[in-house]
């Protein structure tokens, strides 16, 4: 079981990853928006601090499939691609 309070005690790299987790744990029964929102904001904090990445232009998007089920979408860009 997740506990919650352990991840404001991480890094930002173990928070992004814990979330993501969750996401994905949890992706079938739907999320709740503000949770997709934390999620982009903590891999904007990860990535910002590699210079290759343009952490600025990281999207995260739940999106409907052809089957109606959500699938979530996480773009992270290199800089000049």
């Amino acid at each position: 079981m997740l506990n919650l309070g352990s991840l404001f005690k991480r890094k930002s790299k173990d928070v992004a990853k814990q979330r993501l987790m969750l996401v994905l744990s949890y992706e079938r029964q739907g999320l709740p928006p503000s949770m997709v929102e934390r999620l982009k904001e903590d891999l904007i904090s990860l990535f910002s601090k590699y210079p290759q990445f343009d952490a600025a232009g990281i999207d995260v998007l739940l999106k409907k499939n052809e089957d109606n089920r959500e699938e979530l979408w996480i773009s992270i860009p290199f800089k000049g691609s």
